[in-house]
Order: C-alpha cells, then sequence, then structure tokens
C-alpha cells in the first residue's frame, strides 16, 4: 500500500487550494472526493465576489481551473466516499468505498451540505419538485411557477438565476428583509418577475406525484396560507460533513471541527479546513484562504516525523 504524505478528503475549494500548496511544496499528496471536484462551489452558477474576476466567473470554470492546477502540481487523485478514519499512531488509515488509504497526515475538507426544511413532504418530494440546487435542476421549472425559501446570499443569488428560466419566483422569508448582502437584496427586488413573502415559513410541501403547493405560516400575524407553486428550492443553511470522522476529533454540538489558528485540531497530524470547521464565514475566498495556511503546521509536522 502505498504511504502518502497527505491525504486530503474532499475536493471543494479548501481541498484543491491545499492540494495546490501541499504538492507544488514537494509532498506527496491524494486528495479523495466522492463526486466531481469543486463541492457547492461547482453547482453555483455565478461567483461574483471571489476576487481576480470582476465580471463574475461561473462555479464550475473556476473549480476546473483549481483542479488542474492540483493536478499540474502533481496530486493523485482517488473518486471514493470516505466511510471512516483511524487516527491512532504515526499512520492514519482513510477507509473508503475503494479501499483504505494511508497517510501520514489527513486534512478534512469535506464541507458541508444543505439543511432540510425538516417540514412533512420535503423528503417526500425530492427530485420531484424539491431542490436543493437551483443550477443543477432550474432547468426542469423553465416558464413554471418556482419557490425559493431563505433570506441568505445564497437563496438570494439563485432567486436570481431561477428568474430567467422560471415563470414567477417567490422567495419565502421568516424575516421582514433579507440576511443576504445589501447589493444582492437590492437586485432581487429590482428583478420583475421576483416576488417576496416576508415573516413566513413553511408547515408543509403538499402534492400528488410532483409539489403542487406550500402551505404558509405568519410568524406576526400567525394566519395560514396556500401558495401553488411547481418546484421549491431550499437555501436555509448547511450542516457540516463530519459523520465519517471518529470521536477523538473534537466538533462543537452542531459538528463543525474544532481547530486552532494553525488549523490542527486535537489529534496530531489531523488539520481541518474550508465549510467542515467552526468559523465565522464560509465563502470560497475563506475556503481557499484555510487552504494556504494550513501548509505550514503540516509541514512542521511532517518535518518532525
Amino acid at each position: 500500500m502505498v504511504l502518502y504524505d497527505v491525504v486530503i478528503l474532499g475536493g471543494g475549494p479548501a481541498g484543491l487550494t491545499t492540494a495546490i500548496y501541499t504538492c507544488r511544496a514537494g509532498w506527496k499528496t491524494l486528495l479523495v472526493e466522492m463526486g466531481a471536484p469543486g463541492g457547492q462551489a461547482a453547482t453555483t452558477e455565478i461567483i461574483e465576489n471571489y476576487p481576480g474576476f470582476p465580471e463574475g466567473v461561473s462555479g464550475p470554470e473556476l473549480m476546473l481551473k483549481f483542479y488542474s492546477q492540483a493536478a499540474r502540481f502533481g496530486c493523485e487523485f482517488m473518486t471514493a466516499q470516505v466511510t471512516g478514519l483511524t487516527v491512532e499512531g504515526g499512520i492514519k488509515t482513510v477507509t473508503t468505498t475503494q479501499g483504505d488509504v494511508e497517510g501520514k497526515t489527513i486534512i478534512v475538507a469535506t464541507g458541508a451540505q444543505p439543511r432540510e426544511l425538516g417540514v412533512e413532504g420535503e423528503r417526500k418530494f425530492r427530485g420531484r419538485g424539491v431542490s436543493y440546487c437551483a443550477t443543477c435542476d432550474g432547468f426542469f421549472f423553465r416558464q413554471k411557477k418556482v419557490a425559493v425559501i431563505g433570506g441568505g446570499d445564497a437563496a438570494v443569488e439563485e432567486a436570481i438565476y431561477l428568474s430567467k428560466l422560471a415563470q414567477e419566483v417567490t422567495i419565502i422569508h421568516r424575516r421582514d428583509a433579507f440576511r443576504a448582502a445589501k447589493v444582492l437584496g437590492d437586485r432581487a427586488l429590482q428583478v420583475p418577475n421576483i416576488k417576496v413573502i416576508w415573516d413566513a415559513v413553511v408547515d408543509e410541501i403538499r402534492g400528488d406525484s410532483q409539489v403542487k403547493t406550500l402551505k404558509l405560516h405568519n410568524v406576526k400575524t400567525q394566519e395560514s396560507r396556500e401558495v401553488q407553486v411547481d418546484g421549491v428550492f431550499i437555501y436555509v443553511g448547511t450542516q457540516p460533513n463530519t459523520d465519517c470522522l471518529p470521536a477523538v476529533i473534537e466538533r462543537n454540538p452542531q459538528g463543525y471541527i474544532i481547530t486552532n489558528e494553525a488549523l490542527e485540531t486535537r489529534v496530531p497530524g489531523v488539520f481541518a479546513v474550508g465549510d467542515c470547521r467552526f468559523k465565522g464565514s464560509r465563502q470560497v475566498a475563506t475556503a481557499v484562504g484555510d487552504g494556504a495556511l494550513v501548509l505550514p503546521a503540516v509541514e512542521k509536522y511532517l518535518n518532525s516525523l
């Protein structure tokens, strides 16, 4: 079995950036990713706040560049799902659906996934009108009525994207103002086929073989109403992909990995970068920052062996 200096779990912006830095520094690196490289960033139609692209850049295009750069520096890639991790001793073992992998250091970059609303009908209609990715599924709702649940950057950005495809987009937000950046919120309010229902939450997603209506509840007036839609896109936050990790890797109550400023976990030789770790901001730029920031601590550890 090949022993790698660095094994990176996850191929989003943080994992790919880490690979660029570790490979360029001469460390034998393997990146394990269960799907296409890029993580959530690769499902975003346009990224406008990443430096160097004044007109914005498509998520898939940007992530392909990250991947190509890591490959050019010699990173090896494995397409597999991580199912377990053993960190006792000097050599760490990653259990995957394609077999075991051994590394001297482990960089956890498993990212996060969309959080569910947790309402009746959500799982029943997943793939039949319920979606968490507008760029993946927006095409199926051309000239139809859709709802976007949430009021943060992701929700508003995807509502704007869907407005180019759908007949009508209704943003449903539990507050009376967007949490998104003001420039995004203002832009959405100027789009003719976007409307907003404020102070409302979804109680139930209803339909037959497909989504037909949403049952809404006004948090201020306590009134209920039904809204007819063909599809619903849910953007109410994320949850970390850390279930496969052993308990010895410390996490907060929400499951985010706790690290120090050097991005070290409490387990020597195990580090965490990107959206899976506990931090204040989760953007492509901060994920890239983590990927660069972790290198000194990784090198210090490897040089001590």
